[in-house]
């Protein structure tokens, strides 16, 4: 576990009160629901959830029940972003005609990543251009995880889904992962990062930054999902580790246009460290997992010059 940069010793201390609570239907070993839970404790009380239609949605509320202790709306894949500017236009708007008490009210939108990446990114895009005051979560387990594994923008290159199955003629997934915080950035939104559960704190200390920021700020949180990944269920943290540790998938942070990484774990851990084990990958050969490595440490090269590390 990556501990806090801190002077002086204090114990780490994080909120006890649960806003995702017990009965809902994830799959062992989920760490999408532990992101969730951990972010929803930043946020705190006063938080309005909207939700896109994906893997949390399924999970948390099956009707008539459901595990969110706070304001919860459901809407479809592509508006999530949209609803959640009106939320938070309405509020400001009750506030200024005095129908309910001024107060710093948190507008959160939680997406998977075929809601973000490909169905939802236009609403988003105009979400993060008129500036509305909200934080975006995508939650992104690399797939269309809850409808039977599709492969979507967001799933790596040479990984194996129900519609990108490898062969003769086929390696699995043919395209790059969309790079949907750099997408984010390019709108000049005040806050962007990338986060992930197995480094609770560094999750936790960039939600507490989105919170703050007045405008649109904009979370990537990677999400391993045992099922999808086919991994054993007790091995989602420590392939989350992986992912960072093999430069796969970077920890940092853009505030206010300037790139920073929170994590360095250099000297990269060689990506077949990560690819090994998992199921989704099994059938790559050392050609395919050189030529990602060489995609992996091109793209690492390119994030420290833009964080100044040399």
């Amino acid at each position: 576990m990556m501990l806090p940069s801190i002077d002086i010793y204090a114990a780490n201390t994080v909120s006890r009160e649960e806003f995702a609570v017990s009965g809902h239907r994830a799959c062992q070993g989920c760490a999408e629901i532990l992101a969730v839970r951990l972010a929803l404790k930043a946020f705190g009380r006063n938080t309005i959830m909207v939700m896109a239609t994906g893997c949390m949605e399924i999970i948390s509320t099956p009707l008539p029940t459901t595990d969110w202790k706070l304001p919860w709306i459901h809407v479809a894949f592509e508006n999530a972003a949209a609803v959640a500017s009106g939320v938070e236009s309405a509020l400001k708007i009750l506030m200024e005609k005095n129908k309910i008490p001024r107060k710093d009210i948190n507008v959160v939108t939680i997406g998977g990543d075929g809601g973000t990446s490909d169905i939802g990114l236009q609403a988003l895009s105009g979400a993060l251009e008129r500036g509305h005051k909200f934080t975006y979560i995508c939650v992104d387990n690399e797939a269309y995880m809850n409808t039977g594994i599709q492969r979507s923008s967001s799933t790596p290159y040479g990984a194996m889904t129900t519609t990108t199955p490898p062969g003769k003629k086929s390696i699995g997934q043919s395209t790059w992962k969309k790079d949907m915080p750099k997408i984010a950035a390019a709108h000049n939104i005040p806050y962007v990062a990338t986060a992930c559960p197995s480094y609770p704190f560094d999750l936790l200390a960039k939600i507490k930054k989105a919170k703050m920021v007045y405008g649109p700020s904009y979370i990537h949180v990677l999400s391993v999902c045992p099922t999808g990944w086919r991994i054993p269920s007790n091995m989602a943290i420590r392939y989350g580790r992986l992912a960072v540790e093999t430069g796969i998938f970077p920890l940092y942070e853009i505030e206010n246009g300037e790139y920073r990484l929170t994590y360095n774990p250099e000297p990269l851990r060689q990506v077949g460290d990560y690819l090994n084990g998992q199921g989704r990958f099994r059938h790559l050969t050392p050609e395919t997992i050189s030529e990602i490595r060489e995609h992996v440490n091109a793209d690492w090269e390119r994030l420290k010059h833009l964080c100044g590390v040399k």
